[in-house]
């Protein structure tokens, strides 16, 4: 008995393999929990955002629509836009340098010795497992007026003026302490998840374009950072989400003197004007317009790490 020979002139058979639905049914829960969490937050804080809400409509009054006029007072109010300029700064300021500080210690790991990288990730553990007001009390007492070892330091290195100096007073050095302290938080996640994606780097490659001639440098401008470039973005877009939205460190060292009103960011400014003077109806506008920023900030993000995640699914 024979059989017909295969036509060899026949396309392949390039049907798409059956989607199975098992991912999606082990991810539902996540996402039922993800969208009561928050989403019944959000959409309350949508439709505040058009009602004037106060303190009658906490005590049972109910709340009148006022359209856009909370969206307005926001935008209108001349101190409103210096806050919102005066966070972006901020936090591109803090985002740019995290980066840059938690990038350069992940490429230090690793080229250092074992044992000197165990004793630097141990130290960065600490420092991110720290609790934010036992961090802010030991910043606090580093830039303390009479004792602290900053003003110490600066005044026996020949800065004048440095002794007794009030870091708290002036809006500059308010921020450039916050700063300091939300870096120093930062950079710990942002030097272990750089890392996770240079050690994942192949090592044929590096060595590839050693013999090639490149330096140091070079390879690590032209061959390891694209490689974990998708990492990188994911981390800045998580820290520009958390600078936008800095309360803690700013709120706490308000309370140390200085003008409230010249040192609110987005996330003093929604406080004390929903829980400090009762006008939850502009304080939701506001914190929308820090939900649009937000997304205004990352879009270009989210935009490259979804083209990258389509090229590697078309693969």
């Amino acid at each position: 008995m024979t059989t017909a020979p295969k036509d060899v002139s026949a396309p392949p058979d390039r049907r798409r393999p059956r989607t199975s639905v098992t991912p999606y049914l082990l991810a539902a829960p996540m996402f039922l929990a993800v969208i009561v969490a928050l989403g019944y937050p959000l959409v309350r804080q949508l439709l505040m955002s058009f009602q004037e809400f106060g303190l009658r409509q906490q005590f049972g009054q109910p709340p009148a629509w006022v359209a856009l006029d909370n969206y307005k007072t926001v935008l209108s109010d001349p101190a409103m836009l210096k806050v919102l300029v005066r966070s972006i700064v901020f936090c591109l300021v803090c985002m740019s340098l995290t980066m840059v500080a938690g990038v350069g210690l992940a490429a230090l790991m690793t080229a250092i010795s074992r044992w000197a990288r165990l004793m630097l990730q141990v130290c960065l553990l600490l420092v991110w497992a720290m609790p934010v007001m036992v961090t802010m009390t030991v910043w606090q007492w580093l830039f303390d007026s009479r004792y602290g070892i900053v003003n110490w330091l600066l005044s026996h290195l020949g800065m004048s003026g440095m002794e007794g100096h009030a870091w708290t007073a002036d809006p500059m050095g308010l921020f450039t302490v916050a700063a300091l302290i939300v870096i120093w938080m930062s950079v710990p996640l942002v030097a272990f998840m750089s890392y996770a994606g240079l050690s994942q780097v192949p090592a044929e490659v590096m060595e590839a374009a050693s013999l090639d001639g490149a330096s140091a440098w070079r390879r690590f401008r032209s061959v390891t950072l694209p490689l974990v470039l998708p990492v990188i973005m994911i981390v800045g877009l998580l820290q520009i989400v958390w600078d936008l939205r800095v309360f803690t460190q700013i709120y706490v060292l308000q309370q140390s003197g200085g003008s409230t009103e010249d040192t609110n960011l987005l996330g003093t400014a929604v406080y004390r004007l929903g829980i400090g003077q009762g006008n939850y109806g502009v304080a939701s506008a506001l914190a929308t317009v820090v939900l649009l920023l937000t997304l205004l900030l990352t879009w270009k993000y989210i935009a490259t790490l979804l083209k990258q995640q389509k090229e590697a699914a078309d693969r």
